[in-house]
């Protein structure tokens, strides 16, 4: 049987205030799946993508990913660049000047050469339709072309999974629809948080909701 990518098991996550938005939350996603995440606002999905990848620490559990069981910063820098997280803003994950030095900047943080780098830019903004847009301003691009941007910035790191966060806020219809164009077609496992449910009838091939700090299977299954 394939091994999970991601095996959480009894994660517990309680905020500053003493919130508890995660009791026992137990996850597997498997190779090729595209796993829908839903539930209401601020019941914990953003803090669980962050939990996968590190960027917050349960204060009870065990995090499995790919084949190791993961628990100081060193394990998570592995893990952050084999699991490429999209965040619900995009102006969290664009910092640079342009959007060629955005999307280089993980291939170079990586270790790739100066022209490696160059050449997986020039390839992942072409896979999304974004030729041109090396030296175009990041902070002055629209709303969908940032997230177009930040989602190549995720591409170019060439990672095993992707957490999408909300990818479609504030996007227009076009948009929206390509960026559905493009998900379709991309081979990694997925974790996606979205109140959009059109969005994830198109994608999704399994779906988990996070109600009362504990994941329960969808009500309405994934087609």
């Amino acid at each position: 049987m394939t091994e999970p990518l991601f095996q959480l098991r009894g994660i517990r996550y309680a905020y500053d205030s003493g919130r508890t938005v995660l009791e026992g939350v137990d996850l597997q996603l498997y190779p090729g799946e595209r796993l829908a995440l839903t539930g209401p606002n601020g019941c914990g999905k953003t803090t669980l993508l962050h939990i996968m990848v590190g960027l917050r620490r349960p204060q009870a559990g065990e995090i499995d990913a790919f084949g190791k069981v993961r628990a100081c910063e060193q394990d998570y820098r592995e893990v952050r660049a084999l699991a490429g997280l999209l965040f619900q803003d995009p102006d969290d994950q664009l910092f640079c000047p342009t959007v060629a030095e955005d999307v280089a900047f993980g291939p170079l943080n990586l270790g790739k050469s100066r022209v490696q780098a160059h050449a997986i830019v020039q390839k992942t903004l072409a896979s999304l339709g974004l030729v041109g847009f090396e030296e175009r301003v990041t902070y002055k691009l629209s709303g969908g072309e940032k997230r177009l941007v930040a989602l190549a910035t995720v591409l170019a790191m060439e990672p095993a999974v992707l957490l999408l966060d909300e990818p479609t806020n504030a996007l227009d219809r076009q948009t929206r629809e390509r960026l559905i164009a493009i998900l379709q077609h991309l081979p990694q496992a997925m974790v996606i948080v979205s109140h959009d449910q059109d969005f994830l009838e198109q994608l999704a091939t399994r779906s988990v909701c996070l109600e009362g700090g504990r994941l329960l299977p969808e009500c309405k299954p994934i087609p």
